[in-house]
């Protein structure tokens, strides 16, 4: 009877011993409140990154092309480009002003056509003053955005799940997808550049009149795009420190120990 007692009173404390081991893991996995408000803070960074990546595909003024002044004309052409599609402008010259010898810019009032770029639609090269694009080109940076843009997607996914389920492996992965989607965008940046300068040295169709000469400058869109890069990348770099156990600087700054008695 005496080692029956023993033997239950062992188990309860090897039950007991288990119990407040998982407890305490289950308290590990828990993010303290110091590390949540970290991570949201370089979520809020993320976010904004994020809306200037949308903005910054989604319109169409990465570039604008300005044709020469023309003595005798009281209009004269423009235009402005993104990853989907151009807009080309007819302004006033008595807009345009005095000292600029090119047309533009493109914000001017004036009569606008935009269309989308045929290669989306019809798998065909658009034609901008008489040039060709390279299609080749075009698909690769709009295709590399789109990617960007899903791997930016991917690390707020990640970066939400470890908020709202605790799941603090994720912020790992997180700030992986938003450090790539910041290079992705980088490329498709100097994709978009290669592509442009290939528009304005491509060979002309015969069948087209004389091309006129032109002039091309970057826009607000492709602001948009650097500072997106930019910002997704240190905001993956800040996800990244935030996974390590301790502050790498801790073993540099130790903490000095109090005043003994």
């Amino acid at each position: 009877m005496m080692w029956s007692n023993f033997f239950m009173q062992e188990e309860d404390r090897r039950r007991a011993a288990v119990g407040r081991r998982r407890a305490q893991g289950q308290q590990n996995l828990g993010l303290t409140p110091e590390h949540e408000g970290k991570i949201k803070l370089v979520l809020l960074l993320a976010a904004v990154g994020a809306t200037l990546a949308v903005l910054a595909v989604g319109t169409e003024f990465w570039v604008e092309l300005n044709t020469y002044k023309t003595n005798g004309s009281a209009v004269c052409e423009a235009a402005h480009l993104g990853l989907w599609k151009v807009c080309i402008k007819r302004l006033w010259q008595a807009d345009v002003p005095p000292g600029r010898e090119t047309c533009g810019p493109a914000e001017l009032p004036g009569e606008s056509n935009c269309t989308y770029f045929k290669f989306f639609t019809t798998g065909e090269n658009s034609h901008i003053f008489q040039r060709t694009t390279k299609k080749d080109i075009n698909l690769a940076a709009a295709v590399i955005a789109v990617l960007g843009l899903t791997a930016m997607a991917l690390g707020c996914l990640c970066v939400i799940m470890v908020l709202s389920k605790g799941a603090e492996f994720l912020l790992r992965l997180g700030a992986i997808c938003f450090g790539l989607s910041g290079l992705l965008l980088f490329v498709s940046l100097e994709v978009f550049r290669h592509s442009v300068r290939a528009l304005l040295h491509g060979g002309v169709s015969p069948e087209t009149p004389p091309a006129p000469r032109l002039a091309y400058e970057y826009s607000w869109s492709l602001g948009c795009g650097v500072g997106a890069g930019l910002i997704l990348l240190l905001g993956g770099v800040c996800f990244l420190l935030l996974t390590l156990p301790s502050p790498p600087w801790g073993s540099l700054c130790p903490k000095r120990s109090g005043p003994t008695a």
